[in-house]
């Protein structure tokens, strides 16, 4: 009987403990994380401090992405524009690419590319002679031998018209990689990215006069966070995510320069110090958009003047809808 009595009593019992594991069970499940989002970005060049890379480490360092829920997987690009192959394959989510190499690849053969942040508001790209030459402008170009790379690009004939200098005048002078070749006397004058050559050569003790495509009004623009239209359509939270993230890292590295290098070194730890300072300075400045716009920022007018520019001098093979190359959608307060 009294066996009888305790087995009663241990069943209301046993349906209670059951109850609140149920709970418990249910909290769980509910206190549970969300899956997090997944996405790889590939740079279009090896690791070093070019502004839109600097973005994404300090994004990853900080904790940026991790706030916004999103697991990004950085990689580097080994050369031969593998990574437009990879963005195109749907294998790498976003990559770097130049505003006028999207514009190309875009015309010819056609490639869906789309920038969804311009990290560079104004070209890579600038001309530079030793100071000794006596150089002031373009127009004393005249005469001189002009060194270019791989084909000569629009921007220098923008330059050459701006100047009033007719390029039969010059020598133009198909130059690699070194720019020893400037100060060994081989060409006159050099094309340089703004945040490398100049400073490897002024570090030597060379003095140089520059000039760049934006001192005469020629439309240019820099690197761009680039994606395609079909990972716009399919992964749309993914690319918001990484945008905020980036955008905001690159904004932290405008105020805590030394942190930012310090995150850099991470990523290339054989490079130097100082010139990794040097290129991330240089972009910064090259990638503030006027009129108080964050970074990132971009306008129609913006890429329909580069298209402008490119087709003038026979650099695009054909006009592309400018609406489609670039999109805001991911930009606060667009």
């Amino acid at each position: 009987m009294f066996r009888a009595w305790v087995q009663n009593m241990m069943r209301p019992l046993g349906a209670l403990w059951l109850a609140v594991s149920v709970v418990l069970l249910a909290g769980c499940q509910v206190l549970a994380p969300a899956p997090q989002l997944q996405l790889t970005f590939m740079a279009g060049y090896k690791p070093q401090a070019n502004l839109p890379f600097v973005g994404v480490y300090v994004a990853q360092e900080r904790g940026l992405f991790q706030k916004e829920g999103l697991s990004v997987d950085i990689q580097h690009s080994g050369g031969g524009a593998d990574n437009l192959q990879l963005l195109v394959a749907g294998k790498v989510q976003v990559t770097t690419v130049d505003a006028a190499v999207l514009l190309q690849r875009r015309a010819d053969p056609g490639l869906p590319l789309v920038s969804i942040a311009l990290i560079g508001q104004t070209g890579q790209q600038a001309y530079v002679a030793m100071q000794a030459s006596g150089m002031r402008t373009p127009a004393d170009w005249a005469g001189a031998k002009v060194g270019y790379k791989g084909a000569p690009p629009p921007d220098l004939y923008a330059i050459l018209d701006a100047a009033g200098v007719d390029p039969l005048q010059l020598e133009l002078v198909s130059v690699g990689f070194d720019p020893h070749v400037l100060t060994t006397g081989m060409v006159d004058v050099y094309p340089v990215f703004k945040s490398n050559e100049p400073d490897i050569l002024a570090r030597e003790g060379h003095v140089l006069t520059a000039w760049q495509a934006a001192d005469f009004g020629v439309p240019s623009l820099g690197l761009t966070y680039a994606t395609t239209a079909d990972q716009i359509a399919n992964k749309p939270v993914e690319l918001a995510a990484f945008t905020r993230a980036t955008l905001a890292g690159i904004e932290y590295a405008s105020t805590h320069v030394d942190e930012a290098v310090d995150v850099v070194m991470k990523y290339a730890p054989e490079a130097d110090r100082a010139h990794m300072r040097y290129m991330l300075e240089t972009e910064l400045a090259a990638g503030r958009p006027a009129g108080g716009a964050g970074f990132g920022a971009q306008t129609a007018a913006q890429w329909a003047a580069l298209q402008a520019m490119l087709l003038k001098y026979k650099a695009l093979a054909n006009a592309v809808q400018v609406d489609q190359v670039f999109t805001t959608q991911f930009l606060a307060g667009k």
